[in-house]
């Protein structure tokens, strides 16, 4: 019996051996997967740790339900001996989530290895990392009384994929119920950072289910009613976390950051955890801006803002929004402020002119569009030179952002034998149409 005992022992440390290894390789396959691209943040390490629970939580569940019904399968084998004792009892499923919570140490390691050896912005969540434990814990628990009451061998994958199915539909269902399962949210930004408030509790909810749950078997198996009132004060911690999750409304505050910038050829402002995409962010605003340069939509800074805030631009600010530095974020970012300039105008012929000029503010080649009028007017504006687009852009701006450009911005439209007209600044009178009065500098209609 002592051998079989020993080679048991041995099997299992075996076996946590490899669920360490493999706990670390999915926990940093499935984290690496939530990081948020190019940011440098301590926030960043601890989202992502978090979100890798999606994955490594069943694979605990599944590893909890395998030990379980061994330990289960093997106590009928023996022959009846006195009452096990409520250590005895809880021993093996704490071993298990002290494993469990190990690689999760690790992988938080290895993925703040670079962190530490660079500057980050924003600071490490302890609450949020013991919320982590905290899940994994329950998960842990979870597959432990399915194996414990289930002992099957097809108990520990049920088991993983029924932690999966449940705790997925709790993160994806309604704003309320996504509290319960451990996770942050969705989706994550930077200028809100994270609250410790709502980690703790999370991890009460979390740390009372698991406890409940633990105890509420470990009764069961002793029989000790002690054992069965420790469970009960359980269940009302995890219901004071529940009530404190669903009554508590946490309006997210954006916080005061210094931003990190770039002054030179114009000024450029992002949140630090993301300076590193300035130079590429820099690049692409300048060349707008000398476009822009001398018109009602001139700017000499650029800031970035919270994502889902109102875009509110000043008088040479252009306000801008990034969830991540993926590639062509900069483009993005271009893109974006080029396209609330002006709005997409109703009638085909006026935004046939209004690409024209967006094409040119993109440095993309003019469309000819679906008009012959409109080929006419790609092929006059094309022949002006950068200084004389933004002469005209600076003239008939109002007309422009107000979708009323037509024909006769552009030289009249075709005429047979005629040349288009290639206007300079100081001769206007080759414009069929005149400028506006008054040319006032009108904040785009997307960003106020």
């Amino acid at each position: 019996m002592r051998e079989s005992a020993a080679i048991t022992r041995e099997e299992l440390k075996l076996s946590a051996a490899v669920t360490v290894a493999v706990l670390l390789a999915v926990g940093l396959v499935a984290a690496w997967s939530v990081l948020i691209p190019g940011v440098d943040a301590w926030e960043n390490i601890v989202v992502a740790v978090i979100g890798s629970l999606r994955l490594t939580g069943p694979v605990a569940a599944a590893f909890a339900a395998w030990v379980a019904l061994r330990k289960r399968r093997a106590l009928r084998a023996r022959p009846k001996m006195a009452r096990v004792s409520t250590w005895g009892a809880l021993k093996a499923p704490l071993s298990i989530v002290l494993v469990v919570v190990g690689a999760f140490a690790a992988t938080v390691l290895v993925l703040a290895v670079k962190t530490v050896l660079t500057e980050q912005a924003g600071r490490l969540s302890v609450a949020g990392l013991g919320m982590g434990m905290a899940g994994l814990a329950l998960y842990v628990v979870i597959g432990w009384v399915i194996g414990w009451l289930l002992p099957r061998a097809l108990t520990p994958p049920l088991a993983g994929l029924g932690c999966y199915a449940l705790f997925t539909w709790l993160a994806d269902g309604s704003t309320w119920a996504d509290r319960l399962a451990p996770g942050t949210g969705e989706p994550y930004d930077l200028f809100q950072g994270l609250t410790s408030a709502a980690f703790l509790d999370q991890t009460m909810w979390l740390l009372g289910l698991t406890l409940a749950l633990l105890l509420g078997w470990a009764a069961a198996v002793t029989r000790k009613p002690l054992v069965l009132a420790c469970a009960m004060l359980a269940v009302l911690a995890a219901g004071a976390g529940v009530a404190r999750l669903v009554t508590k409304q946490e309006v997210a505050a954006t916080r005061p950051i210094a931003y990190a910038c770039e002054d030179w050829p114009i000024t450029v402002c992002v949140h630090p955890g993301m300076r590193g995409g300035l130079t590429e962010l820099s690049a692409a605003f300048t060349r707008i801006a000398s476009r822009l340069s001398g018109t009602p939509a001139a700017f000499t800074r650029v800031e970035q803002r919270p994502l889902g805030s109102e875009l509110r631009a000043g008088a040479g600010i252009v306000p801008i929004q990034m969830a991540d530095l993926s590639n062509g974020f900069a483009d993005e970012a271009v893109d974006a402020y080029i396209e609330s300039l002006a709005a997409k105008c109703t009638d085909s012929p006026g935004d046939g002119y209004r690409e024209i000029v967006v094409a040119w503010l993109r440095g993309e080649p003019l469309p000819g569009g679906p008009l012959p009028e409109h080929q006419y007017a790609a092929a006059w504006f094309s022949g002006l030179s950068e200084h004389q687009r933004r002469e005209w852009l600076r003239m008939f701006y109002n007309d422009f952002q107000a979708c009323r450009l037509s024909s006769r911005h552009f030289g009249g439209g075709p005429a047979p034998m005629a040349d288009p007209a290639r206007p300079t600044p100081s001769v206007t009178q080759v414009y069929p149409i005149y400028p506006t009065a008054t040319v006032s500098e009108i904040s785009p209609p997307g960003w106020r």
